[in-house]
């Protein structure tokens, strides 16, 4: 699934590169079941606002507090899981939060009134969320540096269809059968997946580290590139994220029903599905630079199509552009930051992605008024507005980065 053969492949090094990650791929295939459910999860919860509001009689303003509580512990402990990483092991960690995420997706699913259900998502987002990044360190240990960014793109690969699956069939599980049914099925295939991970083999080769944390956080906060994509990530999450959540309300506020918003907004997991498998092809021969500047320019397209036509067609466009931006960019920083931190991989890692989240948050509360007023077209702009310097800044700062690659027990990469 992950390797054609490369371009790039005419010397006995490439060769044998990729005879390692052809073995690597066949393992390590049932990983990328994690990070689709993981995105069924986190997406599905939107299209079920109303429905949940209607059937335990509480406004939609309160039902809110589910999504708020879900995803501020979905981004606020990614650093945690990212210590406990490299202290246990990556596959320990994925089946022990699977089996919480089993557990807190069952008490959401029969959940008897309004308190017991944001309980039941908050925890679910605290352990869930270990899922994605836990998984990109675990592609990140398992590959050579010149051939991660592939597999990164098979794992983003799983978040688009989770995506896609879980806008285009959460709002129709609630309308047919119930909105507890979105919520139990993830739960019983968490249960399910955290069984069969007991086959994938541990990637942590070295002994598993004991230093304290607040010493490992310090340490990590003299590596220069780690600082700086950590902070960078809050403004590309912002850009990534944040503004993008906007796409369908766009639509209803013109007219159209929240089961149209859906499947229109829905072509943005078929985009990453599409570009991934674009990146995997081109990563090799392409300088990553590049890849930030053409999935950039296809965000900040995306919302200058969103500002100018709210209307099916635009939104659609534009859905599917940012989905190619989240594939062509988002994975070319993605990989890049499991290489700043090779000896902390798990922390610096998590660290980048809860930066991402936390991005994504502060947008989406930012411009949260403008969407109550209905002035979309201004949103939009300022998603423009942040997302080109957002990333000139990247492309340059990816070009500037001359650290040599490292496996996960080599010295970090120096800036």
């Amino acid at each position: 699934m992950l390797l054609a053969q490369d371009p790039a492949a005419g010397s006995p090094k490439f060769a044998v590169m990729n005879a390692q990650a052809t073995r690597l791929s066949g393992r390590s295939r049932i990983l990328y079941l994690g990070p689709f459910l993981s995105m069924f999860d986190r997406f599905s919860i939107a299209p079920l606002l109303l429905p949940i509001a209607h059937d335990l009689r509480v406004t939609v303003a309160q039902v809110t507090v589910v999504a708020t509580a879900y995803f501020l512990l979905y981004g606020a402990m990614q650093v945690v899981y990212g210590l406990i990483s490299d202290r246990i092991g990556r596959v320990l960690l994925l089946r022990v939060t699977c089996v919480g995420a089993a557990v807190a997706g069952l008490v959401s699913a029969f959940a008897p009134d309004l308190r017991v259900l944001i309980a039941g998502r908050a925890l679910t987002g605290c352990v869930i969320c270990a899922i994605i990044p836990t998984s990109v360190v675990y592609v990140a240990d398992s590959f050579p540096f010149e051939m991660r960014q592939r597999a990164i793109a098979d794992l983003l690969a799983a978040v688009g269809l989770g995506t896609a699956a879980a806008t285009f069939s959460a709002g129709l599980l609630a309308h047919y059968l119930s909105w507890r049914v979105a919520f139990l099925l993830p739960a019983l295939a968490a249960l399910g997946l955290a069984y069969v991970l007991r086959w994938l083999p541990e990637t942590l080769s070295r002994q598993p580290t004991r230093e304290p944390a607040i010493r490992q956080l310090a340490g990590l906060a003299r590596r220069p590139w780690l600082v700086f994509l950590t902070l960078f990530a809050i403004p590309e999450g912002a850009a990534m994220l944040g503004f993008f959540t906007f796409l369908a309300p766009t639509l209803e506020a013109h007219g159209q029903n929240a089961a149209v918003a859906g499947i229109v907004t829905g072509f943005y997991g078929v985009a990453v599905l599409a570009g991934t498998q674009v990146v995997k092809r081109i990563a090799p021969v392409v300088g990553a630079h590049w890849l930030i500047v053409s999935g950039g320019a296809a965000l900040t397209l995306c919302y200058a199509v969103a500002a100018l036509s709210p209307t099916i067609p635009g939104i659609l466009s534009a859905s599917f552009l940012a989905g190619t931006g989240y594939a062509v960019m988002h994975s070319t920083f993605q990989t890049w930051a499991t290489e700043v931190a090779p000896q902390a991989r798990g922390i610096g890692t998590a660290l980048f992605v809860s930066a991402v989240f936390l991005g994504g948050g502060l947008a989406t509360a930012g411009v949260g008024g403008l969407a109550g007023a209905g002035d979309y077209a201004l949103l939009f702009w300022l998603g423009v507005a942040v997302t080109a310097p957002t990333i000139a800044v990247g492309a340059v700062a990816r070009r500037r980065f001359h650290g040599q690659p490292a496996d996960s027990d080599g010295p970090a990469a120096a800036g």
